[in-house]
């Protein structure tokens, strides 16, 4: 039986990959810490022999007709960004992929109400949510596999919450593999227009493009560091008013693979909440609490709706 030992949050902006000279010529000479939280992150989670596979759920590739997991045995090329060529341009990756993980979560799509389709086409594009990741989390872990989720355009919150029950069963249905979930996105998700965003790239998060947007996304910050996976969820129309990237679906999908509402798991942050153009971005990292992502210590107000994966 497969299990999830651990899942995160995470942003994947593209100044992660630029030349560290141009990352600080950006951010008034300072080193921005995404950076320095991924490395962190490296160190602590995705360098340690206690998991097998990495699930990306990439809010940069929106399906429309169904959910689509990859299943290649291998993904290799060079990466040149559509949005931004010049600063991520033939950016090598490789990586071996997991067939057998990518057609078991697609069997579980019927259970569960939805549609995912597993394709192992080698042209099918990468997008830089999973490859800016990869770049320091999995580079130079020849073993390790990588699966990418995209996020469907036309789903709900629901959609992308049945998608993660599906996910859940998937992994559990594969012996023996020890899952890493990455919900691979954005906070609250709205630039600076172009003739202004210039001044506006530094990290600090007082050029995040509102006060109020700030605010949301630090109180979202503050319930993951206190488990509270319930009040993201029963407040996310209310988050909708900020634009989170890809309506929030990467961090739904996960949601809906570890215990939705009755999700206590803590978040851990590495870096900082720091600004890109107007963006909210951050790192959070759950590790899997030792009575199961959803444990018995649940707040008074959250009841389980999928009991079935408590243990």
């Amino acid at each position: 039986m497969g299990e999830i030992v651990g899942a995160g949050l995470l942003a994947h902006v593209p100044t992660v990959v630029l030349p560290e000279e141009i990352r600080r010529e950006l951010n008034e000479g300072r080193e921005i810490t995404l950076v320095t939280g991924l490395r962190q992150l490296r160190e602590e989670v995705f360098g340690r022999d206690d998991y097998d596979t990495v699930v990306v759920l990439d809010s940069h590739w929106a399906t429309t007709v169904e959910f689509v997991v990859t299943a290649q045995q291998r993904r290799a090329g060079l990466f040149t960004s559509e949005e931004l060529p010049r600063g991520m341009c033939r950016m090598p990756y490789d990586f071996p992929g997991d067939p057998e993980l990518a057609h078991n979560i697609a069997s579980f799509a019927d259970r569960h109400g939805t549609w995912i389709t597993p394709i192992d086409d080698p042209y099918l594009p990468i997008f830089y949510a999973t490859v800016n990741l990869w770049k320091y989390l999995g580079e130079g872990l020849p073993d390790k596999r990588w699966v990418t989720i995209g996020v469907c355009q036309t789903g709900d919150a629901e959609d992308h919450l049945r998608l993660g029950r599906a996910l859940a069963d998937g992994i559990a249905a594969t012996p023996g593999r020890r899952v890493l979930l990455i919900a691979s996105g954005a906070l609250s998700h709205t630039f600076w227009p172009l003739r202004e965003l210039r001044k506006h790239e530094s990290s600090d998060p007082s050029h995040i493009f509102t006060p109020e947007a700030r605010a949301a996304d630090e109180q979202r910050i503050e319930w993951f560091k206190e488990g509270r996976h319930d009040r993201v969820l029963d407040t996310m129309d209310e988050f909708a008013a900020y634009k989170p990237e890809a309506r929030f679906a990467h961090y739904l999908m996960m949601a809906g693979a570890l215990g939705e509402r009755a999700c206590t798991a803590k978040a851990r942050q590495y870096g900082e909440y720091e600004n890109s153009i107007g963006t909210g971005q951050v790192h959070l990292w759950f590790d899997r609490p030792e009575d199961g992502w959803a444990g018995t210590g649940l707040p008074d107000d959250t009841a389980p709706r999928h009991p079935h994966r408590l243990a």
